[in-house]
């Protein structure tokens, strides 16, 4: 693929396909959590919440696979390096079904002690175990897709990524729909239905990556299998996933201390930050397709070591980011009432929840920058920024959280408006010497470990 130029047209024409992609995901929990509850089982339902829990914390410790994979694509198609371009797609899906591989080996040994860990009843535990376990059926898959995913978006082919995540969504709920209400097999029928979807959708990427490289592509990968595993690009990939991984485990760890935050205030005040956060997380998965797009530009000017392409591509997403969030910030502040009204009827929670809307109405403005930089820095492959400043912004987080709690909920969401604040903050410290390095040879790189 050659890169479009960057402009403002390209940048939405990139993003919007990002954008579509993204909703699809909550809606998919939406359709899981229906499915399960129009049954009447509470156990159930109350299963397949702790072990989504659970899965999504196993597997997005593994979501360097999908950012790693962007930025390290993207330079090199930067560089038109077509050679490096198929050895990235080799080596992640390797890397990823040999990851999701021993997840799945190890499963006897991880349930029962993720269960221990986060931990619920006798009766839920053995349920949401199942569910579990037929979620990690699935794990190969849903590791190599990620890294698949990387790859499109590094490569600029978010129409690809998106008809990806229209499949495996499409095949989710219709699975769901089999497993749960034909066949009666309940949480563990949701468990089955997402990671038998997992592996379709990683036919389906495949197919899409065979098409994307062209005859001669898919000719020339068979070819250079062996330059897929070279010593030194292995080291590289790892060197930058192993700081890309702690950077990932650091941000679940905060917002696990969010979530635990609202439940030591009780149900009701839970239920508020729950609905609350919907709207933030909606926000936040539109604002990444800009994320998202900065990575692809701001990765394959590094490799071209195009310095004004690089600024141009940070000023572009910068713009709409920011016009995005504040578009959000209107939304949640004049709309509030409506869609808090509409999501519960609870008086209790609807009163809890619009106390503090203006908290999350504040959210995607307030926390824009830090995922614009967290798309150009994985852009560039700066793991090790990335790793730093999200254990320094996670540690300042809980810092503020218990120094706050005297202010109960409202400290809560203090505590994680400020975590915005800090994390762009601690990646800022890292910028001069990004934009130093940037279009200067040789082409930006972290040593890799031992090197």
């Amino acid at each position: 693929m050659t890169a479009s130029a960057i402009t403002r047209r390209s940048i939405v024409a990139q993003a919007w396909p990002i954008m579509i992609g993204q909703i699809t995901v909550p809606l998919v929990g939406l359709v899981d959590t229906a499915v399960i509850g129009r049954t009447g089982d509470a156990v159930a339902l109350a299963a397949v919440a702790l072990g989504s829990f659970v899965v999504t914390f196993l597997f997005w410790t593994f979501g360097f696979l999908r950012m790693g994979m962007t930025g390290l694509t993207a330079q090199a198609e930067g560089a038109k390096d077509g050679r490096e371009v198929r050895a990235l797609l080799v080596r992640g899906i390797a890397l990823g079904v040999g990851l999701g591989s021993v997840l799945l080996a190890l499963q006897a040994a991880i349930v029962p002690l993720a269960f221990r860990i986060f931990a619920g009843s006798g009766e839920l535990d053995h349920v949401a175990e199942g569910f579990v376990a037929a979620r990690l059926f699935g794990a190969p898959a849903a590791l190599a897709g990620f890294a698949i995913n990387g790859w499109l978006l590094g490569l600029g082919r978010t129409r690809a990524a998106l008809l990806l995540q229209i499949v495996m969504n499409t095949a989710n709920i219709t699975l769901d729909l089999i497993f749960v209400w034909h066949f009666g097999w309940g949480a563990r029928g949701v468990g089955f239905g997402t990671s038998s979807a997992e592996w379709i959708a990683l036919a389906t990427g495949l197919g899409i990556a065979g098409f994307v490289l062209g005859r001669d592509g898919r000719a020339a990968v068979r070819a250079e299998v062996v330059r897929a595993f070279d010593p030194a690009a292995l080291r590289r990939l790892f060197g930058v996933n192993a700081d890309i991984m702690v950077r990932t485990v650091a941000l679940l760890i905060l917002f696990g201390w969010f979530a635990n935050a609202g439940a030591r205030l009780g149900p009701v005040q839970l239920g508020a930050n729950h609905v609350l956060s919907q709207f933030v997380g909606l926000a936040a998965y539109v604002l990444d397709g800009f994320a998202f797009t900065a990575e692809s530009r701001v990765g394959q000017a590094i490799g071209a070591r195009s310095r004004d392409d690089f600024l141009r591509a940070i000023r572009l997403t910068g713009e709409f980011s920011f016009a995005s969030g504040l578009v959000f910030v209107a939304a949640i502040a004049f709309g509030g009432r409506f869609l808090v009204e509409l999501m519960t009827s609870n008086p209790q929670v609807q009163q809890h929840a619009l106390a503090l809307a203006p908290f999350a109405a504040l959210q995607p403005l307030i926390g824009a920058p830090a995922w614009l930089l967290d798309g150009i820095f994985i852009g560039a492959t700066r793991g090790k920024a990335l790793r730093n400043a999200a254990i320094l912004s996670t540690v300042l987080y809980i810092a503020t959280d218990l120094a706050m709690r005297p202010w109960g909920a409202l400290g809560v969401w203090i505590a994680l408006t400020l975590s915005y604040v800090y994390r762009a903050g601690a990646l800022a410290l890292w910028w001069p010497g990004l934009l130093k390095d940037v279009g200067t040879p040789p082409p930006l790189a972290e040593p890799s470990p031992g090197t």
